[in-house]
């Protein structure tokens, strides 16, 4: 066998597939290796997350081919409501509220489950032609040399390729070996995720309420579905997550309200600790870094995917605009290229996302006070409204060429 591709990709969960197929469709050779078997990739009840995949990412998604797998299982967001209060007492009269009535594009985005994503990806990995999918496979050493980058494994084989890429999370193995370092702090948060069922439709509604111990996201998926990613205080959050469903459901309803009618859960439960993770710099000797491997953060804006997508157009067009200019694409040159293109872009959202969880994730009187007016400004304002919702969107800045169909 052919130990030498191309492409090495560390991390199965869903950027690097998106990496190597976008590679793979480019003419690149790849190889992605994944700690887990395929089986506990394809199982439903793996992760309960739910993405809110801007229309950025939606356009990436379909630009590789994975699109139309995913498309049945997608829910459009077609309006976002942001409200601040506390549990109980309802929102605070003061919102934001963006409707992508107010752009050109259509929907803001789609709200997907992860399993769905999942095989999606696993499915199109499969019968790629250019991809090889290694898995269960542990990678415990990592080697850069001239012209190229080894990696061994676990089971005693080593595999090269002209460049490495880290997929492999906030713990990311790869950038430990290469020596990157990280900037990290814990929010004393968890998020308590799951799927509701409801008795009125959501209308593709996205609603946030900020309350003094973390934002309740009520995202809308297909039926009469919504997903909820609920940030609250840890210690509240571990006594939440040891209830039963019908003491959960009782704990949630103050939060959740009635407007949606009856709701009830469906499927599993899960809990994630939440914290920021940024590493100190997004490429090393023939190494470069995705995802949350190169940054995660709070998922209160829904962007830690999107930023993820993000990465992964941009390094496409990278390694593709190096290749057609005869350089090495897994050379300092090239790789520098990527990390210009995304560290400060990617930095911007971890810090912009750490300074609105820390702003609304309490209940300073003046801070509520300043955050209500600061709302009621923006949503006053045709023009804010429509840059936030671009924003929301994935349409702002120098967008890479799968994202910009």
């Amino acid at each position: 066998m052919d130990t030498h591709s191309d492409i090495l990709i560390v991390g199965g969960g869903l950027n690097g597939p998106a990496l190597a197929l976008a590679l793979g469709n480019a003419g690149f050779s790849v190889r992605i290796v994944d700690s887990l078997p395929k089986d506990v990739r394809e199982d439903a009840e793996f992760d309960g997350r739910a993405y809110a995949l801007a229309l950025g990412s939606q356009r990436l998604l379909s630009g590789i081919g994975v699109w139309p797998t995913v498309e049945p299982n997608a829910q459009p967001m077609l309006e976002i409501k942001v409200t601040d209060g506390r549990a109980g007492e309802g929102p605070s009269p003061w919102m934001m509220h963006f409707d992508h009535a107010e752009i050109d594009e259509g929907p803001m985005g789609y709200l997907v489950e992860d399993r769905h994503l999942r095989r999606a990806f696993l499915s199109a990995m499969e019968d790629h032609p250019k991809l090889e999918h290694i898995a269960p496979a542990t990678v415990v050493d990592q080697t850069a040399e001239a012209g190229r980058i080894s990696i061994a494994l676990a089971d005693g084989s080593t595999l090269s390729a002209s460049v490495l890429i880290g997929s492999d999370g906030r713990s990311s193995g790869t950038a430990q070996r290469a020596g990157i370092k990280r900037t990290a702090w814990d929010y004393g948060q968890t998020a308590l995720v799951c799927a509701a069922e409801h008795a009125k439709p959501h209308g593709g509604i996205a609603h946030q309420f900020f309350m003094p111990g973390g934002p309740l996201a009520i995202l809308p998926l297909t039926g009469n579905r919504s997903a909820i990613v609920w940030s609250e205080d840890r210690a509240k959050a571990h006594h939440v997550a040891a209830l039963d469903d019908d003491g959960f459901l009782d704990a949630l309803r103050p939060a959740f309200g009635d407007f949606l009618g009856e709701i009830t859960l469906c499927g599993e439960r899960f809990t994630y600790p939440l914290g920021l993770s940024i590493a100190t710099s997004l490429v090393a000797d023939r190494v470069a870094l995705i995802g949350d491997a190169a940054h995660g953060i709070h998922p209160i804006a829904g962007q830690g995917l999107n930023a993820g997508l993000r990465d992964v157009a941009a390094l496409v067009d990278v390694l593709i605009d190096a290749r057609k200019r005869g350089e090495d694409f897994g050379g300092a040159q090239s790789l520098a290229r990527y990390q210009s293109w995304r560290q400060f872009d990617t930095t911007k959202l971890a810090m912009a996302t750490d300074g609105f969880n820390r702003l609304f994730s309490n209940d300073n009187p003046l801070l509520r006070a300043a955050r209500d007016i600061g709302m009621g400004v923006i949503n006053a304002s045709p023009a804010l409204r429509r840059a936030f919702i671009r924003e929301a969107a994935g349409l702002n800045g120098d967008l890479p060429s799968l994202m910009a169909r």
